[in-house]
């Protein structure tokens, strides 16, 4: 259960119990009964801009947003951040690119929401400070329970064989 390294025994104990009672998928379709509807790039970036102009009006605009295959939940990247400074003329430009892991556009809203927050939490705080989770909690109040939902979620994939099968998709394309 890598993706659940750091959290207390107990937990680990309970989440293990779940997997061997067959009961993990159960408690996660239970909580999170349906996919979101994001799954083309250029919906990904209205959804995103969505959530940016409620909660983070006068941040940093951004630029693009896409789904990405080649991130790797495996090296613990479910999105990444970009920015890319550019000189033009005598001026200095900054574009903002969110790309989120492939794995992810057919999730429940709340984990692609998630991890749409925590990447825009960057925009203001780069790193994983206290000040950066803080943001991440104002924009999503829930946001540490869903982040180990979603660790959750991995590890029942990885249960299944379907990280390692997705994985292997990958390493055959690149």
């Amino acid at each position: 259960m890598k993706y659940l390294v750091g959290y207390p025994e107990k937990i680990q104990q309970d989440v293990a119990a779940l997997i061997t009672r067959g009961r993990l998928r159960h408690y996660l379709l239970t909580k999170y009964p349906t996919p979101h509807t994001y799954s083309s790039d250029k919906r990904l970036f209205g959804y995103i801009m969505q959530i940016k102009n409620q909660k983070m009006k006068k941040s940093a605009p951004l630029s693009r947003a896409s789904y990405d295959s080649t991130l790797r939940t495996l090296e613990h990247a479910l999105g990444t951040h970009h920015f890319i400074s550019r000189v033009q003329g005598g001026r200095l430009k900054v574009k903002n690119e969110i790309k989120i892991a492939s794995l992810f556009r057919e999730v429940p809203e709340a984990f692609l929401e998630m991890i749409v927050v925590h990447e825009l939490a960057h925009f203001k705080q780069k790193g994983h400070t206290k000040a950066f989770y803080q943001l991440c909690c104002v924009m999503q109040p829930d946001y540490h329970q869903v982040e180990f939902d979603v660790r959750l979620y991995l590890t029942l994939l990885e249960q299944e064989g379907k990280i390692e099968a997705w994985a292997r998709a990958i390493d055959t394309r690149s």
